[in-house]
């Protein structure tokens, strides 16, 4: 029995250091991404934590990865939203579906992924890249703005 709470010990030492390292970590890369971009100060611990967990907990790539994923993101998305005549032939496919509230009352969406064809001549390649964008916040759990209400989703099958 002692070998089990020793470990059971240990096991709650290396969490708590791993937090408290997760946690100075990101305090310093918001740090960073805050002084070069100040419009980053809406992003949740979350999108910084995914970026921090991608490189390794290296706070100088992390934050590098992360502003130039804000600056495409600037580039790509220039309105912060994407309006729904951008991904008309997308909605209009039945790609995706608003499902309800959550608990917390956050909107949620189903996308089916599989459902995705390519209409030739009438889908064009930013209109491809934006569905995708749509698609790919959904699945993630990211908060993505689409015309005039807000589309967050909870999980992806």
């Amino acid at each position: 029995m002692d070998n089990i709470s020793k470990e059971n010990k240990k096991e709650e030492i290396i969490n708590m250091d791993s937090s408290e390292i997760m946690q100075q970590k990101l305090c310093l890369m918001r740090s960073f991404v805050e002084k070069h971009d100040p419009t980053s100060k809406e992003v949740d611990d979350v999108v910084l934590k995914r970026f921090l967990r991608h490189r390794k907990l290296d706070v100088q790539m992390a934050s590098d990865a992360f502003l130039k994923y804000l600056n495409w993101r600037k580039a790509f998305v220039p309105n912060g939203f994407i309006s729904e005549l951008e991904i008309r032939n997308g909605l209009s496919q039945k790609k995706m579906f608003m499902q309800g509230f959550d608990k917390k009352g956050r909107p949620l969406a189903v996308v089916l992924h599989g459902k995705h064809v390519p209409v030739k001549n009438q889908e064009t390649l930013e209109e491809l890249k934006r569905c995708e964008m749509v698609r790919n916040n959904v699945s993630s759990s990211q908060t993505l703005q689409i015309g005039d209400s807000q589309k967050t989703t909870s999980m992806a099958a």
